[in-house]
């Protein structure tokens, strides 16, 4: 897998950055919002699962949201990963 990202930083979408880890490093989530206070854990989760869904163990996330819904989140995640996978 290679860095990859997906999204824009416009209202209501989220701009999503991956990066591979080296292998056993886990998967680290870091996340930018101006909603994060209310919306942070939420955020997370939606990150989270969705890799666990897609068996994505090693990677560092960044995400630089702008008030997506969980939706766009998943869809915008899912299109790095797959340009990731893809430019390897």
């Amino acid at each position: 897998m290679k860095t990859a990202q997906a999204g824009t930083l416009e209202s209501s979408d989220i701009m999503i950055t991956l990066s591979p880890q080296e292998p056993g490093d886990g998967v680290k989530i870091d996340i930018d919002s101006n909603v994060l206070h209310q919306y942070g854990e939420a955020i997370q989760a939606v990150i989270a699962s969705t890799l666990a869904e897609a068996g994505v163990k090693d990677v560092w996330v960044k995400a630089v949201d702008r008030g997506a819904l969980d939706y766009t989140i998943k869809a915008r995640l899912l299109t790095a990963l797959d340009r990731a996978r893809r430019a390897a």
